[in-house]
């Protein structure tokens, strides 16, 4: 049997933080789904959703990861819809702090309640555990240098805008 997992995230813009997460899954499931899913409550963003798909892909094969990773997009419906229409049996999130964890818990119960689907929580390597994607935004718009935290991927993206 087969065990699909699937990483979902707004990923604008993916960080050093989510290709640990994608990293793991990889090592631990057979194939993995990283879905870039549109979040009503972020709105606006750096990369429309096309675009951090392909730095997604790019940033996943600079970095070697190894397993059967595809990059999907989407904004039809809740997550347990997308993890039941691919077979998935879990779901991979990290999470960098308490604060993760507290809004991540009824979202796992849900999942696992409408699609069966099992969350798995991976804790950051100590060097990612305060990067997001709303910081890295933040630091971009105001011209800092988001290099510690992000693939050369994102650096390409950003620059060709």
């Amino acid at each position: 049997m087969s065990r699909l997992a699937v990483v979902p995230g707004s990923f604008d813009p993916v960080t050093l933080g989510h290709l640990d997460v994608i990293e793991r899954a990889a090592r631990l499931f057979d194939s993995v789904h990283v879905l870039v899913v549109h979040n009503p409550d972020k709105p606006g963003g750096l990369l429309s959703a096309d675009a951090r798909a392909a730095v997604i892909e790019k940033a996943v094969a600079d970095a070697g990861i190894q397993g059967r990773i595809e990059v999907a997009q989407y904004s039809a419906g809740l997550l347990a819809d997308y993890c039941t229409q691919v077979g998935a049996t879990a779901l991979v999130k990290g999470l960098r702090s308490h604060t993760d964890l507290v809004y991540e818990t009824p979202m796992a119960i849900v999942n696992e309640h409408l699609a069966g689907v099992e969350t798995v929580f991976v804790l950051p390597k100590p060097e990612n555990a305060q990067v997001s994607s709303t910081l890295v935004r933040q630091v971009i718009a105001l011209g800092g240098d988001v290099t510690p935290y992000v693939p050369a991927a994102v650096l390409e993206a950003v620059r060709a805008q």
